[in-house]
């Protein structure tokens, strides 16, 4: 695995791609976040090395590499999922690859089904802590060179980084919550039952990725924060018929208070 990532890693750095400080994956209608950054490289997934390639709508499929928040950043503008036939290392692999250019902290995003009858669609949930129903990207053999075999998640999501985000929302009048983030292997939205059970365990928030990326992150020892953008209800009495389109919609909708607390929370690292 290692030589893969040495050798996407170094046709990446051929191209430009020097020194980010941090990696962004941006989820679904949540793209465009990118017009914000300072463009230097962008580069299709499918011309990359051993990279697999976005099939989802709303998920662009390019690497971009700039300033964001006065920071070099490099930037997912879509992200791999177990539903699209994609192994877990296979989804990850991009994040050992931004680990190897040399970033420190991983931003994620997504677009998730609040549990939680307190949520509203629109509301920007932090992600505190996660519960994992997707097979687990580390089961095989370990590479001690990239992590170890057993690796501590007793602090998945950075407690610092969070703390600085809820100041930021704060000063900027933006209304944050807090939550347990569970991710399943989808394609299918949740029935009734799998959401009251999903709240039954713990969580606040449904989706069908994030939590794969974050177990390799923390592998690696990468500093990791989470956002989810509530796109749609699993509370009963309150579940609709819901599309993928319209999921795109409401993440959109809500994209500029997300980006709002990324480029500031970004800005003091």
């Amino acid at each position: 695995m290692l030589e893969k990532i040495n050798e996407t890693a170094g046709f990446l750095r051929q191209k430009g791609i020097i020194d980010p400080e941090a990696g962004v994956i941006l989820g679904t209608g949540l793209g465009g976040l990118t017009t914000h950054i300072k463009t230097i490289r962008e580069i299709d997934y499918k011309d990359i090395p051993n990279f697999p390639v976005s099939t989802v709508e709303g998920h662009a499929g390019k690497l971009i590499f700039g300033e964001f928040g006065g920071k070099k950043i490099v930037a997912m503008k879509g992200r791999f999922h177990f539903y699209e036939g994609y192994q877990p290392e296979q989804i990850v692999f991009p994040i050992r690859v931004m680990k190897y250019l040399g970033i420190k902290y991983l931003f994620l995003s997504n677009a998730s089904g609040g549990v939680n009858p307190d949520f509203h669609i629109g509301d920007i949930m932090i992600i505190r802590d996660h519960i994992n129903l997707i097979p687990n990207p580390l089961i095989g053999r370990n590479d001690d060179r990239i992590g170890p075999r057993f690796p501590d998640m007793s602090h998945p999501y950075d407690l610092n980084l969070i703390e600085k985000a809820e100041k930021i929302a704060s000063r900027n009048n933006i209304t944050v919550r807090k939550g347990v983030y569970l991710g399943t292997t989808g394609p299918t939205f949740e029935t009734p039952a799998e959401y009251k059970y999903f709240r039954i365990i713990g969580a606040d928030a449904v989706g069908m990725s994030t939590v794969t990326e974050v177990i390799a992150a923390r592998h690696m020892g990468l500093t990791v924060f989470g956002v989810s953008i509530i796109s749609d209800l699993g509370v009963e009495g309150k579940i609709e018929y819901i599309t993928h389109e319209m999921v795109q919609r409401e993440a959109e909708k809500a994209e500029g208070k997300m980006t709002t607390i990324m480029t500031e929370l970004i800005s003091e690292l």
